[in-house]
């Protein structure tokens, strides 16, 4: 097996892809035709979007994501958490938590995206080095 892809189900597919370039950089790698599904180009593993629409017409109820009570989260590896976190909130994502150094020597902020859905910014894990 291999991890594929995650799917938000967002009302509005177009205006994710566009807060998405925005808040984080995130390019386009696929858009169907009828702009119920795409997916973004972020790496092996994509992120990719469903309309509630589609949702409906294939007979599931989706229901809204809450940053305060996640079930989930996206995490984005970057090296400038706090820049990314200015990105992000300049293109609309409301701040949940500062950047934050961790014990294990990452930093860390959370966003919510336009939709609600957590996003976490973060600095690779560094695994501790040896003495």
């Amino acid at each position: 097996m291999q991890f594929g892809y995650t799917i938000l189900y967002v009302p509005d597919v177009a205006a994710s892809l566009a807060f998405y370039q925005a808040a984080f950089g995130l390019n386009t790698r696929f858009l169907h035709d009828s702009g119920d599904f795409a997916e973004l180009d972020t790496g092996a593993t994509a992120l990719a979007f469903c309309s509630h629409a589609l949702l409906h017409a294939m007979g599931k109820s989706p229901c809204a994501p809450q940053a305060d009570h996640p079930s989930f989260e996206i995490a984005l590896v970057t090296d400038d958490v706090p820049a990314a976190v200015a990105r992000a909130q300049a293109a609309g994502a409301q701040l949940v938590q500062a950047p934050t150094d961790m014990p294990w020597g990452q930093t860390i902020a959370y966003v919510s995206d336009l939709n609600g859905f957590l996003v976490e910014l973060c600095t690779p894990v560094s695994p501790p080095t040896s003495a």
